[in-house]
């Protein structure tokens, strides 16, 4: 959506298939870190975004029996958005469709379900696909973009198999009710022993965000979601079956245990259909394109909730093939070297990511899902050298700079 949008601005005649009938579906991220909410500054969109009901983070610490260890502040940078911004992605979606709409170029076609790729000549040429009755459809394009997403049907269709760069990480994905006394839910001041979170995200007006607990063999991370809150439990790989064959009740109450005062709220799971179970992996192609054909986003480089910055990489995706392709496209000579350009100016901060999440999901993570890795009383004492850099100027903002940014700024050329 953002891709279209960016070429839409630059004249590009774009048409958009997208395979559901609308845009509300349960989505996994709603984050939009500072670099993105500078892109969209740029385009005029900052201030309808903020109209939204949201949330604010403004950076993750550990809780010690020493208080709050800031791992990264966003509000040290120099950026007009010191926050990761959590906003429904319908709404999101939804403010992107608006605008692009303005453009006359600009075409959006729901229940579009893509079928086949048009090749002739060693090149793809467009797409074939099925409509909102069924019936099969054929568009052509001098550039087909996959932006489909880590179960990529056009990455299949082009026969690229994406190369598995760690171990999938495992989790259940549901909502808990609001309820009238939750003011307090997020009150480190009254968490003890077993209620005692391990890590927060800072929000606004001083209280956590999200809270991340750990459990006998799982992690529980809360997240504020404005109406709700979202929940990610976190389990040891390969053992859903085991999870789900000891049902609902029994989950229910190892949260309970963990986070008491969270029993009110887990009365309102009853059936495991509640559940969304994911399994992710991180992975990624080794081309992204071919003659007539580029991916962008998780179907060409998976992220995991362990990065929690597939959005953001994505939409910079988006903003680096814009300023590549744009003018290329208007004057049609856009060819595989600029193709490979785009995925030379994008693998090498994807790659970054994906190096470090991995390593943390391997030796962080995963040892804390540990049989009996749960210790009360909050996070173990960082390593000297760590709580050195943290509280070093200059080097304790490198941490938030590259959550926050990455290795360089993208900006939408006009």
């Amino acid at each position: 959506m953002m891709l279209a949008l960016l070429l839409a601005r630059r004249g590009v005649p774009v048409t958009l298939l997208e395979a559901h009938a609308d845009f509300e579906r349960e989505f996994r991220g709603d984050t939009l870190h500072p670099i993105i909410l500078e892109v969209l500054d740029q385009i005029g969109l900052a201030d309808r975004l903020h109209a939204l009901p949201h949330v604010k983070w403004f950076g993750p610490s550990l809780v010690t029996d020493d208080g709050l260890v800031t791992l990264a502040d966003f509000r040290r940078l120099r950026t007009k958005f010191p926050y990761i911004m959590l906003v429904p992605q319908e709404r999101f979606l939804e403010v992107l469709a608006a605008e692009a709409a303005r453009y006359p170029n600009f075409t959006l076609t729901m229940r579009a379900r893509v079928d086949a790729l048009i090749e002739e000549d060693g090149a793809v040429r467009g797409v074939r696909y099925r409509d909102a009755t069924g019936a099969m459809q054929e568009i052509r394009a001098d550039l087909t973009i996959g932006a489909d997403g880590r179960f990529s049907k056009v990455r299949q269709l082009a026969g690229f198999e994406p190369v598995p760069l760690s171990d999938p990480m495992e989790l259940l994905w549901f909502r808990l009710p609001r309820r009238a006394e939750d003011a307090s839910l997020f009150d480190l001041d009254t968490a003890a022993g077993a209620a005692r979170p391990f890590a927060i995200m800072r929000g606004e007006r001083g209280r956590p965000a999200v809270l991340v607990h750990r459990g006998d063999g799982f992690i529980l991370g809360v997240i504020d979601r404005v109406d709700h809150w979202q929940v990610a439990y976190i389990f040891q790989s390969g053992s859903y079956q085991e999870l789900k064959a000891a049902g609902i009740t029994a989950l229910t109450q190892s949260i309970a245990a963990r986070v008491p005062r969270l029993s009110p709220h887990l009365a309102a799971l009853t059936d495991w259909r509640q559940l969304s179970p994911l399994s992710v992996a991180f992975s990624r192609c080794a081309r992204w394109y071919k003659p007539g054909l580029l991916l962008i986003g998780d179907a060409a480089h998976v992220m995991t909730p362990a990065a929690g910055a597939g959005i953001k990489y994505a939409i910079e995706d988006a903003v680096e093939a814009a300023n590549l392709l744009a003018r290329p496209l208007l004057e049609k000579r856009v060819d595989v070297e600029l193709l490979a350009k785009v995925q030379r100016r994008r693998e090498w901060p994807t790659r970054m990511i994906q190096t470090i999440a991995a390593f943390n999901q391997a030796n962080v993570l995963m040892p804390a899902l540990a049989p009996g890795a749960a210790r009360d009383g909050g996070a173990p004492r960082l390593p000297l050298l760590a709580r050195l850099f943290l509280n070093t100027p200059g080097l304790r903002n490198l941490p938030a700079r590259f959550i926050a940014v990455g290795i360089r700024r993208v900006r939408v050329e006009e």
